[in-house]
């Protein structure tokens, strides 16, 4: 007994203080200050007589799994040997057992649900121990007056049933079966520890209960438990919620891997954390120097680029990494760089040295398919590096028939890149033939997402009250150069609204254009996008003047009058600069 309870003991002694102890700073992570909370994995030196840290957590949760594998196999078998009314008599049973412990208000009324109870299950035991330490966290209870107590002992030994008193782990995974004994290699043991609590994690079924175990594994499982969650496409936001608050809280920093690897899940996974990427772009810029990997720098920079981070103090770093190892760079990783920096609306301080040293080092012929090198240089039209040969590679009959064969067919996706840079060329006058006017390509249906329409409503609506009538403007206007404007009005030069329907050549044109989330970067260094700032220009070379309607300015919830307020005060502005 006296064996039991220090297992038990140390179980939930290191269970509560490790793994509860930021389950309530989970719900607020954006807004907390990150705390220390690292956990080391044991040294070779000291593995032989201490187990590592994490190997109670993985031997008492690891078999939670077996329960839900079993569980319809044992319903089967009822149903099959006509056991109707004893499947229903022990399904109410244990949905009593729930309710006993939802209702629990008290320590005791809590631990007796474990007394006289022969269907109390792992799950069970997991939330009761969920329960003790979300009160212990809250100073609602204290751990003394528990950690002794038999049916607490008792709720341990079920979630610990297959860790053994003489300290070796049989423990049952998907991926490795791992001993723990003197004799075997420490790093193998950590290694299989680790992919026994990873799969510990995963395997629990509710997403609230795994976050809980998050705390309780060390930061490379924490970033092993994120990679797998991308790889199963698996968005839970508790759990990615736990897993960003922990390691954004480490003090350990990650390596070069482990930054790309969050970051990877993050893009993929599209999981907004600003205090988790400042972590990752900071461990970067420190481990990034000794990096030799031109694939984790690409995919690093990918990620970004997925996630419009923008951070210019990384970006910078990842320049001076990408100009001085240009020789071992990938062609994808090179394109990767242009790419990114488009879309961040990134100019590097070396623009100069990029230019000379980086640009003219990709070719067509590095590129494998068509759209990639379409991909790349409408990323160099962006950021005004590409010359009329590059565009006319693309804007070619025989390059969109071959495209497009490519792709089954052009994507729209495809079509606005084209259309972008061909208003480049006839814009800027460059010496390329450009589109005929009758391709296929200007065929382009634009709509905008569910929350701009309804934002792109709520600016019409000011609209209507502030001109005199329908024909003073005119919505979804279709440029013909990959992008749509929300609305066109025209003014003369005081400020008097003239009618669209009619020509007049000293009007002015306003074309406003919504800005919403998705269309600005985010990260320590804000900015609208490089695709939103070419349309930007694209309209202002074209004769419009510009008026940008943030999302965080112009709000739908907002009374109609203060938007029209707000709208008519722009509009002011933006002609008293023109005249």
């Amino acid at each position: 007994m006296l064996g039991l309870q220090r297992i038990a003991g140390g179980f939930s002694t290191r269970w509560l203080r490790r793994s509860y102890s930021s389950s309530v700073k989970t719900a607020t992570i954006g807004s907390t200050t990150p705390t220390t909370s690292s956990s080391e994995a044991p040294t070779s030196a000291d593995a032989s007589e201490k187990p590592p840290k994490s190997r109670i957590v993985a031997a008492a949760f690891e078999s939670l799994k077996e329960d839900d594998n079993a569980k319809p196999a044992a319903e089967q078998a009822g149903t099959s040997s006509a056991s109707a009314a004893a499947v229903a008599a022990n399904s109410a049973k244990i949905n009593n057992i729930d309710e006993r412990i939802l209702n629990a208000k008290t320590v005791n009324g809590l631990l007796s649900v474990s007394e006289n109870s022969t269907t109390i299950s792992r799950k069970h035991a997991l939330k009761i121990v969920s329960i003790l330490a979300e009160w212990s966290s809250a100073n609602r209870v204290r751990l003394s007056e528990f950690e002794n107590d038999s049916r607490f002992i008792k709720v341990c030994k079920i979630l610990g049933k297959n860790f053994p008193k003489n300290g070796n782990v049989l423990a049952n995974s998907t991926s490795t079966s791992t001993t723990y004994n003197n004799n075997n290699n420490s790093n193998k043991r950590i290694s299989g520890f680790r992919t026994d609590d990873l799969n510990t994690v995963l395997g629990v079924a509710g997403d609230d209960e795994a976050a809980k175990l998050i705390a309780s594994i060390s930061v490379p499982q924490m970033v092993k438990v994120m990679s797998t969650l991308a790889q199963r496409k698996r968005r839970s936001t508790p759990l990615l919620r736990s897993l960003a608050y922990n390691i954004s809280s480490s003090t350990d920093p990650l390596d070069i891997k482990q930054s790309a690897d969050v970051l990877f899940a993050m893009a993929s996974l599209n999981f907004q954390d600003s205090v988790l990427a400042a972590k990752i772009c900071s461990d970067i810029q420190a481990v990034l120097p000794k990096t030799d990997k031109s694939a984790v720098v690409g995919s690093v920079l990918t990620s970004l680029g997925i996630l419009k981070y923008r951070d210019l103090d990384v970006l910078e770093v990842l320049t001076q990494w990408v100009l001085k190892n240009s020789e071992i760079c990938r062609p994808q990783d090179l394109s990767a760089y242009f790419i990114t920096s488009a879309i961040l609306n990134f100019q590097s301080t070396a623009s100069d040295e990029v230019r000379s040293k980086l640009l003219k080092s990709l070719v067509k012929e590095d590129f494998t398919k068509k759209y990639d090198w379409l991909n790349h240089v409408w990323a160099l039209g962006l950021l005004n590096l590409a010359d009329s040969s590059l565009i006319e590679s693309v804007l070619s009959d025989k390059f969109i028939e071959e495209l497009g064969t490519e792709m089954s067919g052009l994507t729209p996706n495809a079509k606005m890149k084209l259309l972008n840079l061909n208003s480049i060329v006839q814009i800027d006058k460059k010496q390329v033939t450009g589109l005929p006017k009758d391709s296929s390509v200007f065929d382009l249906q634009i709509a905008h997402s569910k929350s701009k329409q309804i934002q792109l409503n709520a600016m019409m609506d000011a609209l209507k009250s502030l001109l005199p009538s329908n024909n003073h403007v005119q919505p979804l206007v279709n440029t013909r150069m990959g992008f749509l404007i929300d609305a066109l009005c025209a003014f003369d030069a005081k400020r008097n609204p003239l009618p669209l329907d009619k020509e007049n050549p000293n009007s002015i044109k306003v074309a406003l254009m919504l800005v919403d989330f998705h269309d600005i970067c985010h990260g320590p260094h804000r900015s609208v996008s490089g695709i939103t700032k070419l349309s930007f220009d694209l309209l202002e070379k074209s004769g419009h003047k510009v008026l940008p309607v943030p999302y965080n300015e112009f709000s739908v919830s907002d009374k109609l009058l203060k938007r029209v307020q707000y709208l008519e005060g722009k509009f002011k502005s933006i002609i008293r600069l023109t005249n």
